[in-house]
């Protein structure tokens, strides 16, 4: 990988949940695990499932464009074919979307596909794709 990789840590309420939703739903390749944690390959970065089930979940919102983001998210920007493939996939599987697959800041500066849904433990997730990867930081 030619840019540095991240490492996230986040709690969830049960890791065998965690292990299904990571690494079967999103397809995540799992590393390294205890009893109390769980790493996975988040598309080149790396992500750790803690068990905390005192400290799950989503609380606040912001509006983005018409929508109320969830205010502590994370997720990927993939290349727009993997965005619309995943889509598919989460649709198939009935997964219950926060925000729904759609368009945001059409014909502005950031032109974005985005989705947002809970992990199990109600971790917000946020996966987007920008047609012209310049977009990413534009104003």
């Amino acid at each position: 990988m030619d840019i540095p990789r991240f490492h996230l840590a986040f709690p969830v309420r049960d890791l065998a949940e965690a292990r299904a939703f990571y690494g079967g739903l999103l397809g995540c390749p799992e590393g390294r695990s205890s009893d109390e944690w769980i790493d996975f390959d988040f598309h080149g970065h790396q992500i750790v499932a803690h068990l905390a089930p005192d400290e799950i979940g989503h609380k606040a919102t912001n509006a983005v464009d018409g929508h109320d983001v969830p205010v502590r998210h994370f997720g990927a920007i993939l290349q727009p074919a993997d965005w619309d493939a995943l889509a598919r996939r989460l649709q198939a599987a009935g997964t219950a979307f926060v925000i729904e697959p759609h368009t945001r800041f059409k014909g502005e500066a950031g032109e974005q596909s985005t989705m947002f849904f809970l992990d199990p433990s109600g971790n917000a997730l946020e996966f987007k794709a920008f047609a012209d990867d310049a977009m990413v930081f534009a104003k």
